[in-house]
């Protein structure tokens, strides 16, 4: 499994670097770089390059972190309760999926994009170290233990309008997408 960039897409050696590097050693990628510059778009290439699917989980200022577990919807049950629903009797019909859980279930390795980790609050990041270093989590509620098969290719992209904790970025590889110079500007009206 190698990305070269595709016909879709330009990317310059270095960043074919840290994107191979990564893949290869199943590390997160942090991507920063100035709104524009293809860090969302290098997730979808990348998804397209290996054939594989692409799960996104686009971060908002009111994101938490536990979102991308799951969710738990105990005020269904509550109303489904109220009404006679069988379905209240199984506690896992009102649990959500989130991205990750989906990522680390996926019947086929899949590129996780985790897109503009910078907008949530500062907490966001630290709130899933434990989750992206053990690729796993624990469901209180069922008392499952959701563990990823396999490693998904993880891309997180920042805008750079927060600094991230440093705790957070040992755990990724780091590339910043520069403004492209010309050679490079060509090379993208081109394609």
């Amino acid at each position: 499994m190698r990305f070269d960039g595709t016909k879709d897409y330009v990317a310059t050696d270095d960043l074919k670097v840290a994107v191979n590097a990564a893949m290869t050693l199943r590390r997160p990628l942090l991507v920063k770089g100035e709104p524009g510059t293809g860090k969302t778009v290098l997730a979808y290439e990348i998804a397209k390059a290996m054939g594989t699917p692409l799960i996104e989980w686009n971060v908002k200022s009111t994101t938490k972190a536990h979102q991308g577990l799951y969710e738990y919807d105990a005020v269904a049950r509550l109303r489904d309760g109220q009404l006679g629903d069988e379905r209240v009797h199984d506690i896992s019909n009102y649990i959500r999926k989130g991205k990750l859980w989906e990522a680390f279930t996926a019947p086929e390795l899949p590129v996780l994009l985790i897109d503009e980790i910078d907008k949530a609050d500062i907490e966001f990041p630290n709130d899933l170290l434990q989750e992206l270093d053990r690729m796993e989590f624990h469901v209180y509620e069922t008392k499952e233990t959701i563990k990823a098969a396999e490693r998904p290719i993880v891309i997180i992209t920042s805008n750079n309008e927060k600094e991230l904790p440093d705790a957070f970025l040992r755990r990724c590889f780091f590339h910043y997408i520069k403004f492209p110079d010309r050679q490079t500007m060509q090379e993208i009206i081109n394609v």
